[in-house]
């Protein structure tokens, strides 16, 4: 859990990085897959710097999902917009309100119901059956991106932050069935959907953080990075709860993406050039 909340917060505080970064590139053509914006927001020093923070949040989330059930890592990611929204209090001088304090401290409340409840990660590998159907989903994930570029700035956010969320879902149960680092693995599609799954999300939300309501986006990326995987761990790979604290982990799982969605408005980062005046908002993941 330790090492869950580590990487939210490098993907928390990455988000503020990535976002100015993203919003401040000339844009491109309004596709839904701009793998040319990815280019040009490299070019700056913040989004390289959080695509740092980014590796070093993703070896700590390999390290949590080897040991906890998927749906713990998931809501301690979901967690990173309350880190946002910290970061971007102090880094941006961005004013929470008392509300959005509590909506912080309703996180940390989730989660912490969460790690009383936990049990170990499931017995379960995965079927071949399983593997084929999250590459189908990664693929999936890159088809939705590119057929979102025609849709009006509001649903188009919304849509690809559920693409990229998703994105990142197939990478968290991905590294479940991943035994080991070896030649061997090569055969195995759950390689390959990890890392087509990672780089679609990427390019997703690096659209999305471009243009249009950010707000939607991060809604639809947390919403995309928690409750599909959850479902998957505990029915495919036997995630499952302390004897008789079901009920708990229910709850501190919805009490914890339910306060990341109410911070979803710190998804909007303020237009390029601008200073961030009060209660202006920061960037999602």
């Amino acid at each position: 859990m330790v090492c869950a909340l580590g990487a939210a917060v490098c993907f928390g505080t990455a988000s503020v990085l990535q976002a100015a970064a993203a919003r401040s590139a000339e844009p491109g053509t309004g596709s839904g897959v701009d793998t040319a914006l990815l280019w040009r927001a490299a070019r700056q020093w913040r989004y390289v710097a959080g695509l740092a923070l980014d590796a070093v949040g993703f070896v700590l989330q390999i390290i949590a999902l080897r040991n906890l059930p998927v749906y713990a890592v998931g809501a301690a990611l979901a967690a990173s917009l309350a880190v946002t929204a910290v970061v971007a209090a102090r880094v941006l001088r961005v004013r929470l309100r008392g509300a959005e304090w509590a909506a912080v401290a309703v996180v940390c409340a989730g989660l912490a119901m969460l790690g009383l409840a936990s049990g170990e990660e499931g017995p379960g590998k995965g079927s071949l059956g399983l593997q084929l159907a999250l590459l189908g989903a990664a693929a999936a994930v890159l088809l939705a991106g590119a057929a979102c570029g025609g849709l009006p700035d509001r649903p188009r956010s919304l849509a690809l932050g559920l693409a990229a969320g998703t994105g990142f879902g197939v990478v968290e149960v991905a590294v479940r069935l991943i035994d080991t680092v070896s030649p061997a693995e090569l055969r195995n599609p759950a390689l390959y959907a990890l890392l087509l799954g990672g780089g679609a999300a990427f390019l997703l939300l690096t659209s999305a953080l471009q243009r249009g309501s950010v707000t939607a986006a991060t809604a639809g990326l947390v919403l995309g990075e928690t409750v599909g995987p959850a479902v998957v761990g505990v029915a495919c790979l036997g995630d499952r709860t302390r004897e008789g604290l079901t009920w708990l982990a229910a709850l501190g799982f919805a009490v914890a993406v339910g306060g990341a969605l109410s911070l979803a408005r710190f998804g909007e980062p303020p237009p390029a050039g601008d200073s961030p005046p009060a209660g202006a908002p920061a960037a999602p993941r």
